[in-house]
């Protein structure tokens, strides 16, 4: 008795159809949409072609921007078997069989181009096998990865390999995709030029992302166009791409710091939302804002500090979501804040400074001498108590006596430190006047 399971060669069920993704797959490096820069005529893949000398690749880049596209294309276009695995289920064993298989092959004068996908997943020893098999011609390796590659991968691997970027499609280029989508499925989406627009968005630069919610649409029965409050009821909100320890972590904590030392509170506020909404935590913000506070504006504003230490502390008794808005508060403070990295550059020469002088002692009027083998030594002699002086400054020399004495701290004609800068500037000027 057959399986109830299994359906006769003239069942009247169709076969199901293929992805649309597939369906649509470029036939030629020519039709990939988004990364023209790298395969056009003046590109790096574009004039290793044109050379036909395609060296071993790692293509670095977010999902959906045609990666493994490309190393499909590549073995078709250097007469190559492909062959793929993934270093996320890959072992040892599944590598030797596949290097063992392609020597075979090149003994039969057939090349083998290798695509590793999630490459950066494979350890230092792992990443260490490929080496030789690149050396002696056996496989042509083409990594993708999504995480930086020199964070990533073996200094040894990558100095075989030519690092590609690929960049997140734009909404153009998605356009393009989501045109030739219709073209393949033979009608237009049922949407509004608004909710068009927003689907495009909802890919958020991923191409695959964006040919799986246009199946979606396709799919559905109306006979009229969606406006996007009917896509989002009907659509689910795609989460954003953000890794909290990776590549993305750091890129966006780069473009908010980068932002408030730039004095932008726009842009300084949507990096930080960016990172809200991409499940930062909130603690680790509020320690990075106090940090912009010390590096970036330091004495020009000495009350931004006290003001992101408050603000975290109003987030750790009030929580989420509402204490998150205190510590907005606290960035837009600092992006309209006066700006002097002079205390951080000042810290950072007298570091220098410690390290080069060594042990050089004090001078030895500036000792205290509580044993009369300390006085008889010299130690405190001559030194002259500041509150003595009619101006309260002494003017005396508190480095080493075999130092010449260095410029480290110097402030800026901004916010506060103008008024420090007419301080020091006094000092150094009566300086001067006692010391001949």
């Amino acid at each position: 008795m057959a399986d109830l399971f299994d359906s006769p060669a003239d069942s009247t069920h169709p076969p199901p159809q293929r992805p649309l993704a597939d369906r649509i797959r470029p036939a030629a490096l020519s039709e990939v949409i988004g990364q023209e820069k790298v395969l056009g005529p003046e590109g790096a893949l574009g004039a290793m072609l044109e050379a036909r000398s395609l060296s071993s690749l790692v293509l670095w880049g977010p999902p959906g921007v045609g990666k493994t596209t490309i190393a499909r294309l590549l073995a078709d276009a250097t007469d190559r078997v492909f062959v793929q695995i993934s270093a996320i289920f890959a072992g040892v064993p599944d590598l030797r069989k596949v290097f063992d298989t392609a020597k075979m092959r090149l003994g039969q004068g057939r090349g083998t181009l290798l695509f590793v996908d999630e490459i950066h997943r494979f350890n230092k020893a792992q990443q260490d096998s490929f080496l030789p098999h690149m050396e002696d011609g056996t496989i042509l390796l083409v990594g993708a990865t999504t995480e930086n590659p020199s964070f990533e991968l073996n200094a040894a691997l990558l100095s075989r390999a030519q690092v590609i970027v690929l960049e997140r499609l734009s909404l153009a280029d998605l356009e393009r995709l989501a045109q030739r989508a219709e073209r393949e499925i033979a009608r237009a989406l049922p949407l509004t030029a608004q909710a068009r627009e927003r689907l495009l968005e909802m890919a958020d630069g991923d191409g695959r992302a964006l040919l799986n919610l246009i199946e979606q649409v396709a799919a559905w029965k109306t006979d009229k166009k969606l406006d996007t409050e009917a896509l989002a009821q009907r659509l689910m909100r795609r989460a954003a791409k953000y890794d909290k320890s990776g590549d993305e972590h750091y890129n966006l904590i780069s473009a908010l710091h980068k932002s408030v030392r730039g004095s932008d509170p726009d842009a300084a506020l949507y990096w930080f939302a960016r990172m809200l909404e991409g499940g930062e935590d909130p603690r680790f913000l509020a320690r990075r804002i106090t940090r912009m506070s010390v590096e970036d504006i330091g004495l020009a504003d000495p009350q931004a500090q006290s003001i992101c230490l408050h603000a975290w502390e109003v987030y750790e008794r009030l929580g989420s979501p509402e204490g998150e808005l205190a510590l907005a508060q606290a960035v837009t403070y600092l992006a309209l804040a006066p700006k002097s990295n002079a205390t951080y550059v000042a810290y950072k020469a007298a570091r220098d400074e410690a390290r080069r002088t060594g042990s050089e002692p004090p001078p030895r009027h500036i000792l205290n001498a509580p044993t009369r083998m300390m006085k008889e030594q010299g130690y405190g002699a001559g030194y002259a108590y500041d509150h003595d002086a009619e101006d309260g400054f002494s003017g005396q020399n508190y480095f080493p006596e075999t130092m010449k004495r260095p410029v480290l701290y110097q402030p800026v004609e901004r916010g506060f430190e103008r008024d420090l800068k007419k301080r020091l500037d006094w000092f150094n000027k009566q300086r001067e006047k006692r010391n001949g």
